[in-house]
């Protein structure tokens, strides 16, 4: 089953199920922003299997940005990232709503009384990026100076939303506002949010739960740690470094060496 895909932001390009394997995107020979045929060229390509979707840039292609930074090669990608390709914005989203992940209902018999350390909130963009915030107790968005995640834009609420963890997830509270909040490309008011959902706060204040994953509640592709470089097995040294026999001929070697040195230089 399909979990994630592309949505366009014009009527007449579809979304995209991002199936595994390759998708293909650009105008083409219709001159709109969409899947190309075979045969075009496209301006970027979603590579996807079973731990992620990555972004790749053809080259020569510029302009491409990943929630407002340059992507000049290549990017991981997550649920909710917003890509500006040819002047357009894409959205990756899921084909499961957040809503429909654990009913908010639910949730009020969950135990939450004990602190959970590793059920943070990430900033991933705005003025947070790089900050972290665990979940131990209820954390307040808002304008407030006594907000904990203060957010001092115009028009931006007070009290915007109520961050809270219930167990093993997090539930998301609106507390009035007037635009909502948007979780996984979705714009949403209340959601219960898992490891790996991002929300976004006054269009460019980008967040990620980050916990330890629950087998079963995940909206996306199984999530996996940054692709590392493929070794043989079967040709690799073990033990990291030269088998035994090699290291004591190379000290028998370099024993011999300076004994020699010493016996035709002090003669």
């Amino acid at each position: 089953m399909t979990a994630l895909k592309l949505r366009f932001p014009t009527p007449e390009a579809p979304e995209l199920p991002l199936d595994i394997g390759v998708h293909g995107i650009g105008r083409g020979r219709t001159g709109v922003l969409a899947p190309v045929t075979d045969g075009d060229e496209p301006s970027v390509r979603f590579c996807v299997d079973r731990r992620g979707v990555w972004l790749t840039v053809t080259e020569g292609v510029q302009g491409v940005h990943v929630n407002g930074r340059q992507v000049r090669r290549m990017a991981m990608l997550r649920t909710g990232d917003a890509i500006f390709v040819d002047g357009h914005e894409l959205r990756l989203v899921s084909t499961t709503p957040v809503s429909a992940v654990a009913p908010a209902a639910g949730l009020d018999d969950v135990d939450g009384s004990e602190p959970d350390p590793r059920i943070v909130l990430r900033g991933v963009g705005g003025r947070y990026h790089g900050r972290s915030f665990t979940l131990d107790g209820p954390r307040l968005v808002g304008r407030h100076a006594e907000a904990d995640i203060r957010i001092d834009e115009p028009g931006f609420a007070d009290r915007h939303a109520r961050l809270e963890r219930m167990g093993g997830v997090v539930r998301l509270t609106d507390l009035g506002s007037a635009e909502g909040s948007v979780v996984n490309g979705e714009a949403m008011r209340d959601a219960v949010l898992q490891a790996g959902d991002q929300i976004v706060f006054d269009a460019h204040h980008r967040f990620v739960i980050e916990a330890p994953a629950r087998p079963g509640l995940s909206a996306g592709y199984d999530r996996a740690p940054e692709p590392q470089a493929l070794v043989d097995e079967s040709t690799a040294p073990r033990g990291g470094g030269l088998p035994l026999p090699w290291l004591l001929l190379a000290a028998v070697v370099i024993a011999g060496l300076l004994s020699a040195l010493l016996l035709f230089g002090t003669a």
